[in-house]
């Protein structure tokens, strides 16, 4: 791992809402509380751009153009404040934006917040809107959502390595485990082996607990060119790192590969010069069990074939080799799409900086890994996150 002097990004302030089922608050609102509350943390009154992830809310609220809508509710109006769409990785090219403004010397302070509403219409019709997100001409138009298509890969997945459809439980056991302590979290209970066992199959080998819900959320960090000077643990982006696939599945020469993912895995490592055997821990994009399970192998951390393997033998837990959904992930935590890679955000900082009570991993956390996925692994964005 390189040194104090290595270039990046300071997190100074971070601010969070409970996700909900259904928020009383509205876009703008919920936005410009995650936002006030980061700006508070952090110390700042002033900041040069605000960034802000969201995917829905123009299908779904009717409302575009949450830029300035958001800054005049948060009491910022002038700064610059523009909206970032990359599916259900808009959290994450959010930040990726907050870092290239600092990291350019354009910006000093700058406030990154992932929103999203998303309960207050038919589930049927957030379905069709999230699958915009999937190729269109050959998928979403044909009558296919994330969960059949995530199905798809996982049915690949289970043929290819001939393993039980069974395997792949312990990911959600492990996330509604850390759901559990979270009081932010949307779930927040514990399951067991049984519980997973008896839930309903939702499409081909995906059960209920394989998939993340649909949700309410909003979260905001606010990053800086300086560390805070009142905070004795510092915290810093030292690389941030995106790739893209194919966006239909029938395009790619090797779905289960996440190639995708790999590549913009590899790209984060180089940029922060540290290897998979560096990482403390991983917020990895937990919508789906397969995608953790390809997640997990295209980043290093299990041979192909066997990502499966680290849940079940308990290595995903927080006293495991490499935790997961530490907080509960997008599977209990919630997926409030634009707002998921935020949550990461925040909630490595916390690991970081020893915050996360109960929550906390059982190791030293020096080094967190951040990735946020827009569609079935068409777009990757990757984060270190490093404690000074």
């Amino acid at each position: 791992m390189k040194n104090k002097n290595q270039l990046g990004v300071y997190i100074r302030g971070i601010g969070q809402l409970k996700v909900e089922k259904h928020s009383d608050l509205s876009i703008r609102e919920m936005g410009a509380m995650a936002i006030k509350n980061a700006m508070k943390d952090a110390n700042v009154e002033t900041i040069d751009a605000i960034y802000l992830g969201n995917m829905l809310s123009g299908m779904i609220s009717n409302q575009q153009h949450l830029g300035p809508l958001v800054a005049c509710q948060a009491g910022l109006k002038g700064v610059e404040s523009v909206t970032l769409e990359a599916a259900c990785g808009s959290g994450g090219a959010a930040l990726r934006a907050g870092f290239l403004a600092i990291m350019s010397g354009l910006c000093e302070n700058v406030v990154v917040c992932g929103l999203e509403k998303m309960s207050h219409l038919d589930k049927d019709f957030i379905s069709r809107s999230i699958a915009t997100a999937s190729d269109w001409e050959t998928e979403g138009g044909n009558g296919e959502t994330f969960v059949t298509l995530n199905s798809k890969l996982m049915d690949m997945y289970i043929k290819k390595y001939n393993i039980c459809p069974n395997s792949f439980g312990m990911f959600a056991i492990n996330a509604h485990n850390n759901g559990f302590t979270n009081s932010n979290a949307l779930f927040n209970k514990k399951i067991s082996t049984n519980d997973y066992l008896n839930s309903k199959f939702i499409s081909g080998n995906v059960r209920l607990y394989d998939a993340s819900p649909i949700c309410d959320g909003a979260a905001a960090v606010v990053l800086s060119k300086y560390p805070a000077p009142e905070k004795d643990i510092q915290v810093k982006i030292t690389a941030s790192a995106c790739s893209t696939e194919f966006v239909g599945i029938n395009d790619r020469s090797s779905p289960l590969s996440a190639e995708g993912v790999k590549r913009s895995g590899e790209k984060a490592y180089k940029m922060a010069g540290i290897t998979a055997k560096d990482v403390d821990f991983f917020e990895c994009h937990d919508a789906y069990s397969i995608i953790s399970t390809l997640s997990l192998e295209a980043m290093g951390f299990a041979e192909p074939g066997e990502g499966w393997k680290l849940a079940e033998d308990g290595e995903i837990f927080l006293n495991g080799k490499i935790p997961i959904s530490t907080f509960g992930g997008l599977k209990a935590r919630g997926h409030a799409i634009g707002a998921s890679g935020v949550y990461q955000a925040v909630e490595a900082y916390l690991q970081l900086t020893g915050q996360a009570s109960e929550n906390q991993i059982k190791k030293e956390a020096r080094i967190g890994l951040l990735q946020s996925i827009g569609g079935t692994a068409s777009t990757t964005i990757t984060h270190v996150m490093v404690r000074q």
